[in-house]
């Protein structure tokens, strides 16, 4: 009977299954196409060029050396010629069948359809009737949609419903009530203030300033958040953590021999910079060009050391040429990634296989940053006795003297004077296209310029880095605003409009909000590219302040919050983690600029990786001691060869090269370093010996270290669990000293006279707290 039953039940199975392949069930990507409608109107830029940059462009795009058929399908001038090896046209307008393009997609043949079989590639049946829609209605090409100057359209209407604070949010009601989706409601004020501290600051609020801020029942109250941590010294901090990123900035330089160099007075200008509310265009333009700008003041040449942060070798045997024109590579490529968005560095060896940037192009930005006077390898340095205030030339000598006046933002720390290195256009050299990228095959010549077809660089411009900076900052330059305001809002909301914050290219990510990007780019700039205008603009959207609850609705609707329904949770840099733990445990040394600084490091890793033998001063880690193993991670030692450990694991890079979106991984290393890491364990004591100390007999520990971290009061469960494991914590410990004094003795932070058992639990208790998803998280 059972067999009977079975037979015919697998027999039906494999109807099931054969009808599926016949019918296209089981096809490419059958999930992600198959609730999808081919729109009204099929747009060139988000609909087919995707399609064609992803299956065609390897082999009928950009780069002429890889190019087959003499098809290219990336311009419209030729994608409608004649085939070259057979009769017919690649495109023809209206006609589908008639076009080879769509021919070659739905055969059946394997010797003629494309992709080619052996490309692993193929086109869903989706993707056949999106391109079969466009070629219907014209083939109509538009150009790249990163390189269309932006402009602000009219605010979308709504006819049901008034949610909103500000433009930003008509952008976004539109695309919700498309996918037929309601925002979250607004987060509490508690919340609120903890998130907008930590994005403007980079730090928690206090629990005595949350108290403060939450007195204020006003409309305007979190307009007066935002403004009363913009106005904090700590707001410039915050910024430049990330723009160090950006400008690969290391306290060493890297290679082999990973010597030591002084370039932290450029980081104490970008502070200053940031908290001076620079505008954009001249942060950009005294980083780029400040050197040659007319009366040109110290402190706008040293902005021009953000070129200089590249690695730069310091090992004997190097050819000098090639060094050399590693460096002015560096430059360019930081430059179309950190500024442009642009994966200019694909084009170093021959035309782009994506973007329409050719490898002329590519040379051409090269030559602005090609005529600096500078060797591959400085050998005085190598020989230099004392190569901790090195630098290679060109560089400028910054003195006491110069921080009680131009470079009064400078934290020289006991120090008379240091050099730094900068920008000097001292010797023009002659730029040439090299062949393969090499360094010494040199073809044609080229003058500084820039790509026509993103934007033309003007004839009444000079060409030179200034010039490339007025480039960079007219507001007819389809990228630099949307660059910025795009890593912004990434910053605020964890990744940007555009996820691939570093690759505005064909080959990025299309942004999901286009006209909100547009809108937000040249309102940025109609307001004088104020920083501070901007983050606040969005921070007191209605947007930003949603809860970030994930409920099962949107889960199930929109897991990735690509509409934005609600408020992003994501896991803090270790910079801030770090940050947060000093900050609450009240370790934290405030102080601004200066010198890096060396915290606790796993003794050794210095030695191991050390390649240079016992030469220069960075061969051993010696950690420092007094208040500088609690300055904020932005002053961190940063040795290029090896980061601070505790930060890479939560995913540093390394800052060989430019880096604009940290990748965001969760791994069991960063669990272990949250309950074992030397500096969180001393936290935690010292936030413990405080309270015991204050208040030998307070019954209220758990609570108030539970607010003192996460800035909010426990609720009933939370609270019940935790005092319970406190009170399992003290008896243990009651009952053994010694391992009580034992724990506490962790950290070189003074220790108090305390209870040392009760100071024990309490601390393993704040441990806890800090180990809790929500600590950590940005919510």
């Amino acid at each position: 009977m059972k067999l009977k039953f079975t037979l015919p039940l697998i027999f039906l199975l494999l109807i099931v299954v054969l009808y599926g392949y016949v019918d296209g069930w089981f096809s490419p990507k059958p999930k992600e196409y198959a609730s999808l409608k081919i729109p009204e109107v099929v747009d060139y830029n988000f609909h087919i060029k995707p399609i064609l940059s992803d299956n065609c462009y390897t082999c009928h795009g950009p780069d002429a050396n890889k190019r087959k058929a003499g098809l290219r399908l990336d311009i419209e001038e030729t994608a409608f010629k004649e085939l070259s090896e057979s009769s017919g046209y690649a495109l023809v307008k209206g006609k589908p069948h008639k076009s080879k393009v769509y021919e070659v997609i739905v055969s059946d043949d394997p010797k003629i359809i494309m992709p080619p079989a052996d490309s692993k590639l193929s086109l869903s049946t989706y993707e056949k009737d999106l391109i079969k829609k466009w070629i219907e209605q014209g083939a109509e090409f538009e150009k790249h949609w990163a390189y269309i100057v932006p402009e602000k359209e009219e605010l979308p209407q709504s006819e049901i419903s008034d949610w909103g604070n500000n433009e930003i949010d008509a952008f976004v009601l539109e695309k919700l009530e498309e996918k037929e989706l309601q925002p979250s409601e607004k987060a509490s004020d508690e919340i609120l203030i903890r998130r907008i501290s930590l994005d403007v600051t980079g730090l928690p609020p206090s629990p005595e300033m949350v108290d403060k801020l939450l007195i204020d029942t006003s409309e305007e109250r979190i307009e007066k958040v935002i403004d009363a941590f913009l106005d904090s010294p700590a707001y410039g901090e915050r910024m430049t953590q990330s723009w160090l990123d950006v400008a690969r900035y290391a306290d060493s330089h890297g290679y082999q021999d990973d010597s030591y160099r002084t370039m932290w007075p450029w980081r104490d200008w970008v502070i200053h910079a940031f908290n001076s509310n620079l505008p954009y265009e001249d942060f950009l333009t005294w980083q780029i060009a400040g050197d040659l700008l007319p009366n040109a003041t110290k402190e706008q040449v040293l902005a021009t050391a953000f070129n200089r942060n590249h690695p730069i070798t310091q090992e004997g045997g190097v050819i000098q040429e090639e060094y050399r024109v590693n460096y002015v590579l560096d430059r360019t490529n930081t430059l179309g990634k950190g500024i442009l968005g642009l994966t200019l560095e694909c084009a170093r060896c021959h035309d782009h296989k994506y973007d329409a940037i050719s490898q002329k192009d590519y040379f051409q930005f090269y030559a602005f940053f090609n005529q600096v006077e500078e060797k591959g390898l400085q050998m005085d340095a190598v020989q230099a006795k004392n190569q901790e205030f090195f630098a290679d030339p060109p560089f400028i000598e910054v003195s006491a003297k110069d921080t009680l006046d131009v470079l009064s933002f400078i934290n020289m720390h006991k120090t008379e004077k240091l050099n730094v290195m900068v920008m000097n256009d001292s010797a023009p050299k002659t730029t040439y296209v090299l062949n393969r990228g090499e360094y010494d095959q040199p073809t044609d010549s080229v003058y500084p310029g820039t790509p026509s077809n993103i934007f033309p660089f003007s004839g009444d411009l000079p060409k030179n880095r200034l010039g490339l900076a007025q480039w960079l900052t007219d507001t007819k330059n389809p990228l630099t605003a949307r660059v910025f305001v795009n890593r912004i809002w990434g910053m605020l909301f964890g990744k940007g409009l555009v996820e691939t914050a570093e690759d505005f290219g064909v080959q990025g990510s299309l942004p999901t909000h286009p006209e909100l990007l547009d809108w937000l780019a040249v309102d940025f700039m109609e307001n004088g590219w104020d920083v501070k205008y901007l983050l606040k603009k969005i921070m007191l959207s209605a947007t930003y302040q949603q809860k970030s609850e994930l409920t099962p609705e949107l889960k199930k609707a929109d897991p990735e919050n690509i509409w934005l329904a609600r408020a992003e949770r994501f896991r803090m840099s270790g910079e801030m983690i770090r940050d947060y733990v000093l900050a609450t445990s009240g370790l934290l040394n405030r102080e601004i600029g200066g010198p890096s600084v060396r915290p606790y490091q796993p003794e050794g890793l210095w030695e191991e990786t050390n390649a240079g033998g016992n030469r220069g001063v960075l061969t051993k880690y010696i950690p420092d001691e007094g208040d500088d193993l609690y300055r904020r991670s932005l002053y961190t030692f940063w040795k290029r060869t090896l980061p601070p450990p505790s930060m890479t694991i939560f995913d540093a890079p390394n800052r060989d090269f430019s880096e604009v979106r940290r990748q965001k991984t969760n791994t069991p290393l960063q669990a272990l370093v949250l309950q074992n890491d030397v500096q969180i364990l001393e936290a935690a004591r010292v936030m413990a010996e405080k309270m015991v100390s204050e208040n030998p007999d307070d019954k209220d520990y758990v609570s108030k270290v539970f607010k003192r971290i996460l800035v909010r009061s426990p609720k009933k469960e939370e609270l019940l669990t935790l005092t319970a494991y406190y009170h399992d914590a003290l008896k243990t410990y009651s009952e053994n000293i010694g391992e009580a004094e034992k724990l506490v003795a962790v950290g070189d932070f003074e220790k108090l006279d305390v209870n040392p058992s009760k100071t024990a639990a309490l601390m393993l208790t704040a441990q806890v707290i800090y180990n809790l998803d929500e600590t950590i998280t940005k919510e």
